[in-house]
């Protein structure tokens, strides 16, 4: 991959009808990692039902739902941050496969929380009172952009200083730069944990931090 190439000083036939001259450069990448703590929690709960027809197991789940939601509601969560992540109603089958013992229906929400030193609380909260019978969570920023310009900018230091090295050790000087071009891949990672249903004991949710990686290849002319 381009992001783990070192720094290398090439020279290349300039593309002229009419003249021979040489142009030259130095090409080198650059990489950075700034750490932040999450500002955004991402929580996922679940819950489902299982009946002998299928329009039971829609009911029934129907019931199990409009009490987690409003649990999550009385948690102060607003309908924006509220979103359905799955839903779904099929058949159950016999273990030889031939024949339908009922149906299952179950229905998956997305919560956004704001509040990430009181994530192990609202997931005790949607388990215990409100009924979910699966729950997970996922870490992220609110604004990963500004991390992630944070880190371009250590990253194009970093190829500048290779550069820097790489042009003393041929005994030339660095010039302008000629291109600079952003090898990271998009998004912010981010680890999901799906954690079952909680015990009666408080649930720990440690935060920690999240890493902001950037990569650049940034290519210099020599004075």
């Amino acid at each position: 991959m381009a992001a783990g190439r070192q720094p290398v000083f090439i020279t290349s036939p300039a593309a002229s009808s009419t003249t021979t001259s040489i142009e030259t450069g130095v090409f080198t990448t650059g990489d950075a990692i700034v750490s932040k703590k999450p500002d955004t929690a991402f929580l996922y709960a679940g819950v489902e039902s299982q009946e002998s027809t299928a329009s039971g197991a829609q009911s029934d789940l129907a019931a199990k739902a409009a009490k987690l939601i409003a649990r999550i509601k009385a948690l102060g969560v607003a309908d924006k941050d509220l979103n359905t992540a799955g839903y779904s109603v099929g058949p159950v089958y016999t273990p030889n496969g031939q024949t339908v013992s009922g149906y299952r229906a179950s229905e998956q929400l997305q919560i956004t929380w704001h509040s990430v030193d009181t994530v192990g609380k609202a997931l005790d909260a949607i388990v215990q009172e409100g009924g979910a019978t699966s729950v997970g969570v996922s870490f992220g920023l609110a604004d990963p952009k500004a991390a992630q310009a944070e880190a371009r900018t250590l990253a194009i230091a970093d190829a500048r200083s290779r550069a820097q090295a790489m042009a003393a050790a041929a005994g030339v000087r660095l010039g302008q730069v000629i291109r600079v071009s952003d090898l990271t891949s998009s998004g912010v990672p981010s680890a999901r944990f799906d954690i079952g249903a909680a015990a009666p004991a408080a649930t720990q949710v440690p935060v920690g931090e999240l890493n902001v990686s950037v990569s650049v290849e940034v290519d210099f002319a020599i004075a």
